[in-house]
């Protein structure tokens, strides 16, 4: 869910805006979907062409994909759009292919890439397009449309598609049964834990924990993944490791686990192999962190049959004075060097980054787009199993802002992720102590950076 790259790091310069801004400011109406769709770039392509348009769509994208052709092909008649779903369903697989595309000299004019490490890294091996002077032609600040921009060497190379920011599900009749109000910006993870505990309910088999934590490294601490650039590094290029977040969180984990007996046991994760919507839609756990892909779940009762009503908070603070700002993901289009149809991929990348049609199925990472209809139709009919003014004032919160994106991206990204899997395991499998464990990381991760500096 974070970024890599391909040798030592990158400096990079990234645009952000407030996500509350970005979510509520967003009332564009009528003048949506000219904005951006192309209505004045359209006379910058002329002749019949065709885009080809790299993913990794599966059967149900893809439908989203063709309805998006659709309508730009409507707009754009000259313009025919070939998507190409290389591994479907599976982006890191697709990833490799596309490379190997990229360095045959096949045909690719716009590609969507799954964040932001992947951009980069293909941004300083050259073969993708730097976009400034598409902006410059439509006269398009992209700051002034995009929460983040990425720039590699001072140009642009990625248009933002979608955004995701992480939040907390929890199941409002439990709330309600336990006397509790539906948290707000600024709790604590220590009001979680308290939470968590007040939210227990029942023994054996048939027993609601408070919380449930997945074997993903985001739960080993939330903290240094959404309220940090990156989760694992300083913006110096040093650990984070030693961050007093991850004792604390690490603490607290155990604490919640042995002590309260308020959150599913580690080794019952990933012993079982438990899936983290099926613990939250069976009732086996109260709450969850999440993010906004699950905001259409909620509503899915096929997939997830269940009754109980959803509310929404904003992920807990480490303490009550912590800055607010969010680490905020995303995927992001982007031109072939290669491409001779550069005009016209940037049309449509432009065009499928701004489209708030019916056929939008994501939250848009277009600063500009109404997204409230997009939340309406992500709810659907069975509005009664969401808490809309929880849902709202969780994603329309103006005081919640984008951090700006890390600075750096590493090789050895996926190295660290699977360092912090194992000294968490060392301290919640084995008891080893915090400080023990700390240290070990922090030493680990040295290690492997300087490894990677040579």
């Amino acid at each position: 869910m974070r970024r890599t790259k391909n040798k030592g790091y990158v400096k990079l310069i990234a645009g952000t805006a407030a996500i509350g801004v970005l979510l509520a400011g967003c009332g564009g109406g009528a003048k949506e979907q000219g904005a951006a769709s192309g209505e004045g770039a359209s006379q910058g392509a002329s002749g019949n062409v065709t885009v080809k348009y790299y993913n990794w769509d599966n059967e149900v994208s893809a439908g989203v994909t063709k309805k998006m052709i659709d309508q730009f092909e409507a707009k754009h008649p000259n313009i025919k759009v070939e998507p190409v779903s290389l591994v479907p369903g599976n982006s890191e697989e697709t990833m490799k292919k596309l490379d190997v595309l990229l360095s045959s000299g096949e045909q690719v004019d716009v590609v969507l890439l799954p964040n932001l490490r992947h951009l980069y890294s293909r941004a300083e091996q050259g073969v993708l397009a730097p976009l400034d002077e598409l902006y410059a032609k439509e006269k398009v600040n992209p700051a002034d449309e995009y929460y983040v921009n990425p720039r590699y060497k001072d140009k642009y190379y990625g248009i933002q598609n979608n955004t995701t920011l992480n939040f907390v599900l929890l199941n409002k009749d439990a709330l309600d049964e336990a006397g509790l109000p539906v948290p707000k910006l600024g709790w604590t993870w220590d009001d979680f834990r308290d939470y968590a505990k007040k939210l227990n309910k029942g023994e054996g088999p048939s027993k609601r924990y408070g919380a449930y934590f997945h074997n993903w490294t985001l739960y080993m601490n939330p903290t240094a993944q959404v309220y940090r650039q990156h989760p694992f590094l300083t913006e110096e290029g040093g650990t984070n490791f030693g961050d007093p977040s991850f004792r604390d969180f690490f603490n607290l984990r155990r604490a919640m686990e042995k002590d309260d007996k308020s959150a599913k046991s580690y080794a019952d994760v990933i012993g079982a192999k438990l899936n983290y919507r099926a613990e939250f839609f069976n009732e086996k756990a109260a709450m969850i962190l999440a993010g906004n892909w699950m905001i259409s779940e909620v509503g899915d009762t096929a997939k997830f049959p269940h009754k109980f009503k959803t509310a929404f908070a904003p992920v807990p603070l480490p303490s009550k004075d912590a800055g607010t700002d969010v680490y905020m993901g995303g995927q992001f289009l982007s031109l072939g060097a290669a491409s001779k149809h550069k005009d016209e991929a940037f049309l449509f990348a432009r065009f499928l980054s701004t489209n708030m049609s019916e056929a939008r199925t994501e939250l848009p990472g277009w600063r500009k787009g109404d997204i409230k209809p997009l939340v309406d139709r992500m709810i659907g009919t069975n509005k009664e199993l969401y808490d809309v003014e929880s849902l709202n004032g969780t994603l329309f919160n103006e005081k919640i802002k984008a951090l700006p994106p890390s600075k750096i991206a590493v090789p050895y990204e996926k190295d660290l992720d699977k360092l912090l899997t194992d000294g968490f395991s060392k301290f919640i499998l084995d008891n080893q102590p915090v400080e023990e464990t700390q240290k070990w990381l922090v030493d680990e991760a040295n290690k492997i950076i300087q490894a990677n500096k040579k």
